[in-house]
């Protein structure tokens, strides 16, 4: 099921922080309607984008945030799309705070609900997923937000195709989205894990995956994270024997 998603751009892998090659994209003012804490370093902005005909973003997409100082200087930082597909017109940025960061100190400290900022995008055509094939989601910390937009886009559809979804994090707290996953999701604890947690603490293991994988014949899988997580969680995956033509990677920089 697709829901009348846009068409899938023709690329093969791209970086997430360079657009697509002669994509045409303006820059649009949004204003903030809504922020949410998710953790103690992490917040979601909810955008209403101004403009007309505001494209319709695909799960693991990303929107380029651009901020203006009063001497007319910029700074802009690619932010993956959190929330599922809407209209268009209104999309979910989740920021993690970076301290020497240049645009995401900002966001945490300066902007509230009703203030303006401008984006532009939607880009992404490798890391994208349209909900109609058996799915393998794996994020690290922060790299949860894409595969989010993909999880809520699978519930909103009615869960048609097998989906699995594991997310690391280094202690409970640090958890994204908390309180909204299903049993479709195993979240596992590399440093500090909850009183009654089954799992000892540790790096993600084969053991972690091989049972997700078995869930999901035939999957393509999605991998998020740091440089060093991305790395670890791809490899194990080829080592259980996933064609490496069927890993995808997003890989998250400072922001």
């Amino acid at each position: 099921m697709t829901d009348g998603l846009p068409a899938l751009p023709t690329l093969g892998p791209v970086t997430r922080r360079v657009p697509p090659s002669g994509a045409r994209r303006l820059w649009l003012p949004a204003v903030v309607t809504q922020v949410r804490d998710e953790t103690a370093r992490a917040k979601t902005f909810r955008l209403a984008i101004r403009g007309e005909n505001v494209d319709r973003h695909l799960p693991g997409q990303h929107y380029d945030v651009r901020l203006t100082a009063p001497d007319g200087s910029t700074a802009q930082r690619s932010y993956s799309i959190a929330s599922a597909p809407g209209d268009g017109s209104e999309v979910e940025l989740s920021v993690e705070r970076i301290d020497d960061g240049e645009v995401s100190p900002y966001l945490h400290e300066e902007i509230g609900v009703g203030d303006e900022v401008e984006v532009r995008g939607p880009f992404g055509g490798w890391f994208v997923w349209r909900g109609d094939t058996p799915v393998l989601l794996l994020g690290g910390g922060s790299g949860v937000a894409p595969l989010m937009a993909m999880r809520r886009y699978w519930h909103t559809q009615g869960e048609p195709v097998p989906l699995r979804l594991l997310v690391s994090v280094r202690r409970p707290e640090d958890l994204y989205y908390r309180g909204e996953y299903g049993p479709e999701t195993t979240v596992i604890h590399t440093r500090r894990a909850p009183d009654g947690d089954g799992r000892p603490v540790g790096r993600l293991t084969a053991a972690d995956m091989e049972p997700l994988l078995a869930a999901v014949p035939g999957a393509t899988a999605y991998v998020c994270g740091s440089a060093g997580f991305t790395e670890h969680a791809s490899q194990l995956l080829v080592t259980l024997g996933l064609p490496a033509a069927d890993v995808r990677i997003e890989r998250f920089g400072p922001g």
